[in-house]
């Protein structure tokens, strides 16, 4: 594919515009449509970027002919169904994390995908991080070896709120979304597939209907080991922080940032094209779009992940 690849998105909260913000950047892709709940919102969104056609639905987009593909940065309860319509509509389909909310809708997802062969991602962020990027690098090249990963998700969200501190129309996961990340990562890293995995969870918020708090541990087929904790409740620094721990050095991942066990910084500016990672995800899928190839983080290649939450939530219950 030589022409501009133009694109729908839905979700004009502090994601979508996370997306906008990068697409601005890559040459011959062109956002075309956006989607959101809030028209006005909508509008106001668009005018902002450039984009000529607003609309609540995502079936209007989707019947638009000149779509060729669709970033989906909605509801975590609306990804999977959202996916395959976009699928059976023809389009290339990237969904923010998580795919799905439970297994089957996962599952259903990627058989679709193998049934049209078009290119279907999952926004697993970490895997482009600048960051996350030269560990993997490090490990591919034989000079590095994670023995462990150890890793904090620290929000702080006593009631529904995005990233940017307004206000959410639907309830968020630290299993199905925030620990996602760590489990697809962990087993990414290590090259090897997650063979035992145990978590307990604190009590359930009154209102919110969820666990607040949550530990999870997981092991590798090689034997590498990690140990995630999840919070909605730390007021404190929010975010993830990785620590890998290995047999020949220690790094320390903040997002498109890296140090070493020294907090020393470690210039990953050369990785690669960008340093924000939100891009080059979306590079990838463009890239991939216009190269007829798969992805990394295609949805074939996230499903262990969720066979792993899916796991993780039925001995929970």
């Amino acid at each position: 594919m030589s022409k501009t690849i133009k694109v729908a998105l839905a979700g004009a909260g502090a994601f979508g515009i996370k997306h906008l913000d990068g697409i601005k950047n890559i040459d011959g892709v062109e956002v075309v449509s956006l989607i959101s709940r809030d028209l006005d919102k909508t509008k106001e969104v668009a005018a902002k970027y450039g984009i000529s056609h607003v609309s609540t639905d995502l079936a209007d987009s989707l019947a638009l002919k000149e779509v060729d593909a669709v970033i989906l940065c909605t509801p975590t309860q609306m990804h999977a169904e959202q996916s395959i319509a976009c699928m059976k509509a023809g389009k290339h389909v990237q969904v923010e994390i998580p795919l799905a909310d439970t297994l089957q809708g996962a599952r259903d997802v990627v058989a679709l995908q193998k049934q049209t062969g078009l290119v279907a991602m999952c926004g697993h962020t970490r895997r482009f991080n600048p960051s996350h990027q030269y560990v993997h690098k490090e490990i591919a090249a034989g000079r590095f070896n994670i023995q462990q990963m150890d890793v904090q998700t620290y929000f702080f969200r006593r009631s529904n709120m995005n990233a940017l501190g307004q206000a959410r129309s639907w309830t968020d996961h630290l299993l199905w979304h925030h620990a996602a990340h760590t489990v697809d990562l962990f087993a990414y890293q290590c090259g090897s597939p997650i063979v035992k995995a145990n978590a307990i969870q604190g009590p359930i918020h009154p209102a919110l209907g969820i666990a607040m708090d949550m530990s999870i541990q997981l092991k590798a087929a090689n034997g590498a080991i990690c140990t995630l904790s999840l919070s909605f409740n730390n007021d404190g620094p929010l975010g993830t922080f990785f620590r890998y721990i290995g047999d020949s050095a220690t790094y320390i991942a903040r997002y498109d940032d890296l140090f070493n066990g020294k907090e020393e910084k470690i210039d990953v500016s050369q990785v690669d094209v960008s340093m924000n990672g939100i891009e080059l995800q979306d590079r990838e899928f463009f890239a991939a779009i216009r190269e007829g190839r798969e992805p990394n983080s295609s949805v074939a290649k996230v499903l262990p992940c969720y066979q792993v939450l899916h796991d993780l939530e039925q001995q929970l219950k």
